[in-house]
């Protein structure tokens, strides 16, 4: 397959042009014209580039690429070795940040809520990027935590009273703690993010409202995969997610 006809396609199919965003969403690191094999992670890591070669993929497709506004330009030190890694290998590299977050079918809230036993009812916030709901049935907001941990193989931090029942629920992956305000204004019973900041626990406190950190990595496992299960789908390539855990 055409490498150009899948990242053509993934532009449209994220809506990329419609994002404001903190780097270039699409190929950001030209290989090989011909794939056979995608590999899909959350981050374009050194780690995850070796295993993707041992996989003998072709493409990889990341939530986390390069290329971060206000970041140093020059290609130098660890930037260096990863694209010269790249470029040696004929591999290319694909990201998708904030379309990959808000894609109502394989984004990454989307994907999280299904996880969690979350009924989606709407978006809202910057760029719609904060999903909304409710849970299948109400519960302490302990209970909710520990169906948190066992969906995503480890311990979230809850902040709030434990033995608030809950049942209304924002969401919103990766360091989205800032959007706990939109939450607040939603009046959901609980907020869930990837990350927490010093403030973030105050406004918990003072708000009523329960907070759920579960994690960065963790709650963007499940975008990349799902964007990559239906690329394979659809143009007849081969497919393996491969997660290199990060314990933030």
């Amino acid at each position: 397959m055409e490498m150009n006809l899948v990242v053509n396609y993934t532009r449209q199919l994220l809506a990329v042009d419609r994002f404001r965003d903190y780097c270039p969403n699409g190929l950001q690191v030209e290989g090989r014209s011909e794939i056979r094999k995608i590999v899909t992670g959350v981050t374009a890591s050194m780690e995850l580039l070796e295993a993707a070669k041992e996989a003998r993929a072709d493409a990889i497709i990341v939530h986390h690429g390069y290329f971060w506004k206000n970041e140093d330009q020059r290609i130098t030190g660890i930037k260096r070795n990863r694209i010269k890694f790249l470029l040696e290998n004929g591999m290319n590299l694909m990201a998708y940040h904030l379309p990959l977050d808000a894609h109502q079918e394989f984004g990454n809230s989307v994907q999280l809520g299904r996880r969690l036993g979350l009924t989606l009812e709407g978006w809202a916030g910057e760029q719609d990027l904060v999903a909304f709901g409710s849970i299948d049935k109400s519960m302490l907001l302990s209970e909710f935590g520990e169906r948190v941990s066992r969906s995503l193989g480890r311990v979230p931090m809850l902040i709030g009273d434990q033995s608030k029942l809950i049942k209304r629920v924002a969401w919103c992956t990766g360091a989205a703690q800032g959007y706990i305000d939109v939450a607040v204004e939603l009046g959901v019973d609980v907020f869930v993010s990837g990350e927490v900041s010093e403030q973030t626990v105050h406004l918990s406190r003072e708000t009523g409202i329960g907070y759920i950190s579960a994690g960065h990595h963790a709650t963007e496992r499940y975008g990349v995969q799902s964007l990559g299960e239906h690329l394979a789908l659809r143009f007849g390539l081969e497919h393996e997610f491969i997660d290199i855990d990060n314990p933030v």
